[in-house]
């Protein structure tokens, strides 16, 4: 089976999908930052592609970063300036080839992550 990446990022505050936000996806080798990507999550809150497809999938450490302060303020969502929440990293290790799927649950003041199936 070969790897690869997914996520699932799901609006707490109005219990509804996260639709388009801007999700970057780095590849990290020391203190190199590689950007691979950017994708923007649909209607269901999920990327239309996988964010690592199986033919780009390597065994290594890796960084999401979800673009959640103008996700929340193209909904409208009052915070205030600067916004508590504005960029979400999250960096995570793949250390086989599976299907690695890392889910966001957000508000504007909280944030969880876990490896999902």
């Amino acid at each position: 089976m070969a790897g690869y990446l997914t996520t699932h990022v799901l609006d707490t505050s109005t219990g509804k999908p996260a639709e388009g936000m801007k999700i970057d996806l780095f590849r990290l080798e020391g203190e190199s930052r590689q950007h691979l990507r950017t994708l923007v999550t649909n209607s269901d809150g999920r990327t239309d592609e996988q964010i690592l497809p199986a033919s780009e999938f390597s065994i290594g450490t890796y960084e999401l970063v979800f673009h959640t302060g103008a996700y929340l303020d193209a909904i409208k969502t009052e915070d205030g300036t600067p916004r508590f929440l504005d960029l979400i990293p999250i960096r995570f290790g793949m250390s086989e080839a599976a299907h690695y799927h890392v889910p966001l649950l957000l508000s504007p003041f909280g944030y969880a992550t876990y490896r999902g199936s």
